[in-house]
């Protein structure tokens, strides 16, 4: 089979896990048609350490993203319908006017969905949404990088959902997209690991293995992370003492060159 077909047929079967839903725009009252997969197609391989799942076949977070396609107005759809008026308004005079409305196809690649969920930072970013909506859509691009292993772009992304998700833990309440306290706190302390911020990830994970109300879950994964970090500085001790040998080596070598 070649990679065309191959491709092919994937598509195709992405579009048996799909269905339609119809959707009220919050800003202008459009009336259009969002596409998400069906429970039932959801096909988990593996989560990363930061939240991310991998799925096979097709991703949910390929459609994570509502666009209205008559006035712009995007959102992740767990923050569609949560639009204030002053809000409505910076969308309606600073989105509309520039927006060109763009068929994304019958099913979402990974490039597409970056560019959804960019557009969606950009309408939160107009609209002056609380730090939580920019650190999750900023978080869930970095995935999207991840899976396109573009690590330079991933960092970028993972630093400014980092930046903000410290802002909503310091301002917001409880929970943050799911999220209670303790378990956005190892967030953070594993945002940080990622970014190699090792002293403030240890800082992070520390707190929520010593505060008592942390829950069960939080506790042991970053346990996991506090173990990580131990390895990883075990490895870039034993890389240093390598390198160190070496460099004596080296120098032996010259002074016995000098008797020959």
């Amino acid at each position: 089979m070649t990679n065309t077909n191959a491709i092919y047929e994937t598509e195709e079967k992405q579009k048996t896990m799909l269905y339609e839903k119809e959707i009220v725009c919050p800003v202008c009252g459009n009336v259009f048609k969002v596409k998400a997969v069906k429970s039932s197609s959801y096909r988990i391989i593996k989560k990363d350490t930061d939240f991310l799942i991998h799925y096979s076949v097709i991703n949910p977070y390929f459609y994570d993203v509502w666009l209205c396609n008559k006035c712009g107005y995007t959102a992740m759809k767990a923050d569609f319908d949560h639009i204030k008026v002053s809000q409505k308004g910076l969308i309606e005079k600073l989105i509309t006017p520039r927006f060109k409305s763009k068929n994304y196809g019958e099913t979402y690649s990974l490039e597409s969905s970056i560019e959804r969920f960019k557009l969606a930072l950009i309408n939160y970013i107009t609209m002056e949404s609380i730090s939580s909506k920019k650190a999750m859509v900023c978080l869930k691009i970095a995935w999207m990088y991840r899976l396109m292993e573009d690590s330079n772009n991933e960092k970028t992304y993972l630093q400014q959902a980092l930046d903000s998700f410290n802002q909503a833990y310091m301002k917001e309440d409880f929970p943050i997209y799911g999220m209670d306290k303790y378990t956005l706190m190892y967030l953070l302390g594993e945002l940080n690991r990622r970014l190699d911020k090792k002293s403030e990830a240890l800082k992070w994970f520390s707190m929520v293995v010593t505060t008592p109300g942390a829950n069960a879950k939080a506790k042991q994964l970053a346990r996991d992370q506090k173990e990580v970090l131990r390895e990883d500085e075990l490895k870039a001790q034993a890389v240093a003492s390598m390198e160190e040998l070496k460099e004596e080596n080296k120098k032996d070598n010259k002074f016995f060159k000098l008797f020959k």
